[in-house]
């Protein structure tokens, strides 16, 4: 009966960073430059491996995937927070709010799986490089692409879901400038009790689990390399995987940060620069982390753009 004398949510008011006028036109440069940056770089990535044929193999394969899913997490978030920059009312509707919940939530959670699986090949290729092409075979590459993106798609929507069943009948203002998990459950005026159960599943599965699987690919990566008795040797294998472990690295920081210690009180502000990092920063520098020190990379890029020196 209470909540019927209570006005439901239609509308979130996201909290922005608390700066000057004059450094809001800075930030909202810096940030579309970001963008902008982070769009071109990984459409070229995209379009280099899909047009040149000597770039078909599983590892640019699962690359031009993960260059779609930063083009799929910083449009998620950055054409919102651009927008308040510039505006007073710094607003989101309810259902505008669940959508980015949601493509947020999958972005980041096939992100995580896919740098398992990136992670994988890169075992297979190092350690038992005589069946790398029957191991990682076009059937086998899409087979892990489509359990990635398929639990990715399918946690996504669970949680979505969990977060509709809520109630929102109070304040409205999400310490954030996006709409995520952990900011929204301070909100609820109903019981997060299934909500706070299935995070912990997904921070243990996507968190913990993948984590682990990955180290241990690198453990036995690493292991295999030093057997290798030629200095030249341990470096062209070592080049091939150095991206993607710190590409893993940074992007596990941010998240195990984000999701598994969330962030409250005077700390809320260490959570907006965090949520900048994988949101923004990560998918600005992943396509050069990747590519630039890539001979193959390059040379499809020459191929594209002849006029490159």
């Amino acid at each position: 009966m209470a909540l019927n004398n209570q006005t439901l949510v239609t509308e979130f008011v996201l909290q922005s960073f608390s700066v000057t006028p004059q450094l809001q036109i800075f930030l909202f440069s810096s940030f579309l430059f970001l963008y902008l940056t982070a769009l071109a770089g990984n459409i070229l990535i995209v379009m280099a491996i899909s047009l040149d044929s000597a770039l078909h193999t599983p590892m640019y394969f699962f690359l031009a995937n993960l260059a779609i899913l930063d083009i799929g997490c910083t449009t998620t978030v950055l054409p919102k927070l651009l927008e308040n920059l510039l505006v007073e009312k710094k607003s989101i509707s309810y259902d505008g709010c669940m959508t980015q919940l949601y493509f947020l939530t999958c972005f980041l959670g096939t992100e995580l799986l896919l740098f398992t699986a990136m992670a994988y090949d890169r075992y297979v290729a190092i350690c038992h490089p005589l069946h790398y092409s029957t191991m990682m075979s076009r059937s086998v590459c899409i087979f892990l692409l489509s359990t990635v993106w398929g639990i990715g798609s399918l946690s996504s929507l669970l949680h979505t879901g969990l977060m509709l069943r809520l109630t929102f009948c109070g304040p409205n203002t999400i310490k954030h400038f996006l709409c995520e998990i952990p900011s929204l459950l301070l909100l609820s005026c109903s019981s997060t009790y299934v909500n706070n159960i299935m995070i912990v599943l997904a921070d243990v599965y996507f968190g913990v689990i993948n984590f682990v699987l990955t180290m241990v690919s690198y453990g036995f990566i690493i292991s295999s390399i030093l057997k290798i008795r030629t200095r030249e040797g341990k470096k062209k294998a070592f080049s091939t995987c150095s991206s993607h472990l710190m590409v893993v690295s940074m992007y596990y920081t941010t998240i195990i940060y984000t999701y598994i210690f969330p962030g409250s009180g005077s700390s809320m502000d260490n959570g907006k620069v965090v949520a900048l990092l994988y949101t923004t920063v990560g998918p600005t520098i992943n396509p050069l982390i990747y590519t630039l020190r890539n001979k193959d990379f390059k040379s499809a890029l020459k191929k594209m753009f002849p006029s490159i020196p």
